[in-house]
């Protein structure tokens, strides 16, 4: 469904995968001088899965559509002022559109509060400007039916580093973003000594705050839901193979390529579940005969994809074609160990790990190095230079003489990146070096509508195990999956790859909920002192979901704890009947410029002794907003009558901009009604239980009556101003029974 190559109307092309394979072939050959010779060779490669080119390749490439193959890219250095940065927010726009995931770096804001000279205005920041990016995203549906994707980096010195750290606590904002700190070696020693911690912008010390305390508030969010991310950038910068002509400050969304300014690599994997012969017995292997053919092959196909391809901004073009950056890396390697009888995180885990992965390097740095002899090195290679980089001087002899005599054709070549839905293509084999998730569940695979569609899938090898051994069959010590690792086996099986990765890896350490802080907080820095490049974790929390679901009862072993609060469903799509009587709660809202207060009624329905939302009305005296205030009600209360996970409906209408400008309500500013309305019902679903209260979210205070009332006191309520229509100024008074703008004298009175 979604690689398939289809007609406007969704009638496929492509008939069966091996049309797929095929295509691909052949629009991958048109590169070569023979594409006759190439494009068999293609094709053998492809079609029993053994090289997996990325999603944007397989979805693109022989369409004639306007789209990338590339899956990675960096945009543009974020100018401080307000036209360039608009002017990114477009170049962004671009490229999501044509399918590329994004990397930000938006340190190069001035922090909140700092003046902006000539306006007479304070600066807010480069959170707020990230919420703007955000909404684009939310709105831009990439090529081949898939949300967009982006990554934030901020440095670990930059004045609203703190900010930005805390981004997530709110579960509807940022979503469409990764977060990942900047974190630099002077920064670890500090936090190792326990030293000041100077944030600095422009060379101007905004404020000095102690390196450990920063260090545990980035390890404390990360414990709560799973961000921000930390990126080692000084070690990516040292061990950068450009190290001499380019400096890096972010990543592609899920980190496997740290990227200068416009820089843009594409990805391909190689499937090492595939290249195992005799699974399950005493000589179970890796066929290396056959990963020393395919990986030159599979160089040669990403080098083509270089010259095939479109790019969304010419200067994207410019930079791929100047250095030729490739991402091949592996997937399938739990399931390749398990076939092995080796179990993840094991010393021998470690070790083939090392073996294979040195072998792909091994041979991907020869076959670069031949289409140079072929072709021509990459245009901005510096032999002098290029071959005192750590990752050429760590080459075998016979490799780094076959480069120093020819030079490469690609800067940079391998990469682990995460392989999700091609790796489910592929027989659902274990994604990239990650271990098995779990032997068998359930996936929400969204569809062309934006609806979710579950799926019950089973891993690669254990399929294999039960058609070869029975159902019954208990399962060897290999099979464990990602819930039952400590973060410590996580953490080598990382760096053993990262040592053969001259790019770097898409990686989660996974980490069980009952895991104390104490014992967390370290787990970032343990990744320092192996080698990692940068490091994400996930613990299960009430903030972030999952697109993977364990099934409630399996005769496997036990799972992996759930990702996400369980949320008890109806029968699919199947509306719920309506009791005759509904528990609920009606809130007030007042909409600033409105003379009419909306009144929002959430009535829940009691499945399991829980409290899930059924239904909703919106009502005012203000009819400008009758007609679509029951539209939408009557959708809101349809999804919500359909069960299963609907807090998706919080996040989407808090995502609302209104063009005219939000208000500020209660001294936070709300960008629509609609998100006003989101925030409303988040609110309840919170208050019953429905959805799990972020700390730091303060409650709902209720009168003896029971009804939601505010808590504030009456000085607390009084309206702080809101923006103004005409100036956009934050600076609208309701005085005397008249709007009044202090900034430009607008006044609407009545």
């Amino acid at each position: 469904m979604k690689y398939r190559f289809k007609q406007p109307d969704g009638a496929p092309i492509d008939q069966t995968v091996d049309d797929s394979w095929r295509r691909v072939a052949k629009a991958l050959a048109e590169a070569e001088r023979d594409p006759a010779l190439w494009e068999p060779q293609f094709y053998e490669a492809l079609k029993d899965f053994a090289f997996l080119p990325a999603g944007r390749i397989l979805a693109g490439a022989g369409t004639g559509r306007s789209v990338t193959l590339f899956n990675c890219f960096v945009m543009g250095t974020v100018p401080d002022d307000m036209g360039g940065i608009f002017a990114g927010l477009r170049e962004a726009a671009l490229t999501l559109q044509q399918g590329g995931g994004i990397g930000y770096d938006f340190s190069t804001l001035r922090p909140r509060g700092a003046p902006v000279a000539g306006v007479g205005a304070d600066a807010s920041g480069p959170i707020s400007f990230m919420d703007v990016w955000d909404a684009m995203c939310r709105t831009i549906m990439s090529a081949g039916n898939r949300r967009g994707a982006m990554m934030a980096t901020l440095r670990c010195d930059h004045p609203d580093i703190e900010s930005f750290i805390d981004a997530k606590r709110d579960p509807g904002r940022l979503r469409m973003f990764n977060l990942s700190v900047l974190v630099t070696d002077p920064f670890i020693t500090a936090v190792r000594e326990d030293g000041p911690w100077e944030l600095v912008f422009e060379g101007k010390v905004w404020r000095t705050v102690r390196a450990r305390e920063l260090w545990d508030r980035i390890m404390r969010a990360t414990y709560d839901y799973a961000e921000p991310g930390v990126i080692f950038i000084d070690r990516i910068n040292a061990q950068n193979n450009l190290g001499g002509v380019e400096v890096i400050s972010a990543t592609n969304p899920c980190g496997e390529q740290p990227l200068p300014p416009y820089g843009a690599c594409l990805l391909g994997s190689v499937n090492l579940a595939a290249l195992v012969v005799d699974g399950f017995t005493p000589d179970a292997r890796l066929d290396l005969d056959r990963l020393a053919r395919l990986v030159p092959v599979a160089v040669r196909m990403l080098d083509n994809a270089i010259d095939v391809s479109r790019f969304p901004l010419p200067a994207q073009h410019q930079e791929a074609q100047a250095k030729r950056r490739v991402g091949l890396g592996v997937t399938g390697l739990a399931d390749a160990l398990i076939l092995c009888g080796v179990r993840y995180g094991t010393q021998k885990a470690v070790d083939l790990t090392r073996q294979w992965l040195g072998a792909v390097r091994r041979h991907a740095y020869r076959a670069s190095a031949g289409l140079a002899a072929e072709k021509g090195a990459f245009p901005l290679y510096d032999r002098e230079q290029y071959l005192t980089r750590p990752m050429i001087r760590g080459l075998d002899d016979v490799t780094r003489a076959a480069v120093e005599r020819h030079g490469v054709r690609n800067a940079l070549l391998t990469s682990i990146a995460p392989t999700g839905t091609i790796s489910l293509l592929a027989g659902n084999v274990s994604s990239g070096i990650e271990p098995v998730f779990t032997w068998e569940y359930d996936r929400a695979v969204l569809q062309p509508d934006g609806s979710r569609k579950i799926e019950r899938v089973a891993d690669y090898a254990y399929h294999r195990f039960r058609q070869t051994f029975g159902r019954d069959a208990p399962l060897p010590d290999s099979f464990v999956d990602a819930g039952s690792l400590p973060p410590a086996a996580h953490l080598v099986m990382q760096a053993a790859a990262q040592g053969e990765v001259d790019s770097s890896i898409s990686k989660t350490i996974n980490c069980p909920a009952d895991l104390d802080f104490e014992t967390f907080k370290d787990v970032y820095l343990q990744a320092y002192d192996l080698g990692c490049k940068g490091c994400t974790t996930y613990r299960p929390n009430a903030i972030t979901g999952s697109v993977l679901s364990a099934p409630a009862a399996d005769t496997s072993p036990p799972p992996a704890a759930p990702t996400a609060t369980p949320v008890p469903a109806a029968s699919g799509a199947v509306p719920l009947d309506r009791p005759e009587t509904l528990v609920g709660a009606t809130y007030k809202v007042r909409w600033p410029g409105s003379d009419h207060a909306l009144y929002i009624t959430i009535n829940d329905i009691v499945i399991e002794e829980r409290r899930r939302p059924f239904e909703v009305f919106i009502n005012s005296k203000n009819m400008e907003h009758y007609a679509w205030t029951v539209a939408l009600t009557r959708m809101i209360s349809a999804v919500f009558r359909r069960g299963g996970d609907v807090a998706f409906v919080v996040e989407e209408l808090k995502a609302v901009f209104d063009p005219r400008g939000g208000q500020w309500m209660k001294g936070r500013y709300v960008p629509s009604l609609l998100a006003a309305i989101g925030e409303v019902i988040e609110r309840h679903m919170l208050e019953t239980g429905f959805l799990m209260r972020p700390s730091g979210l303060p409650a709902v205070h209720e009168d003896a009556a029971g009804t939601p009332a505010p808590a504030e006191t009456a000085a607390e309520n009084r309206q702080p101003p809101a923006q103004c229509p005409r100036c956009g100024q934050a600076s609208l008074v309701h005085q005397e029974g008249c709007d009044t703008c202090l900034s430009c004298g607008y006044s609407r009175c009545g």
